[in-house]
């Protein structure tokens, strides 16, 4: 059994379509969705990963980075609303590094910057995707 999921930011869709499982990283911890799932809202972990396993197991499953946002979950239904995100698969790993890198100099060295945590979520769903 499978649901709809749509993963969304400003720009506009990123992902959509049915899935069996969708695991989200949110301030209270991560929580894995399958069909028939409680009605759930929550926000979004900062610089934070999106796995999302498609309907069947013919194609691999789909990473994504989030920066911030929502998520909610009713009558099968899946929205992940983000202020920015990226799939994995997209991912330009060389032109990320550097602007991490860019980050972590302007921040002081803090890596709990905003900025900071979606460039490594970045960078980490790349890897898991490849």
């Amino acid at each position: 059994m499978t649901f709809h999921v749509e993963l969304v930011d400003p720009e506009g869709e990123i992902w959509t379509g049915s899935a069996e499982l969708v695991i989200v990283r949110t301030k209270d911890g991560e929580i894995g969705i399958l069909t028939n799932h409680a009605p759930v809202i929550g926000i979004l972990a900062e610089g934070s990963t999106v796995q999302i396993r498609p309907e069947g197991q013919t194609s691999p499953d789909v990473f994504a980075a989030v920066s911030g946002g929502f998520v909610s979950v009713a009558d099968n239904r899946m929205s992940i609303l983000a202020r920015q995100s990226q799939l994995g698969s997209e991912v330009d790993v060389a032109g990320v590094q550097a602007a991490l890198d860019r980050a972590v100099e302007t921040s002081g060295g803090a890596e709990e910057s905003e900025d900071v945590r979606y460039y490594q979520a970045l960078l980490q769903v790349a890897t898991d995707v490849g």
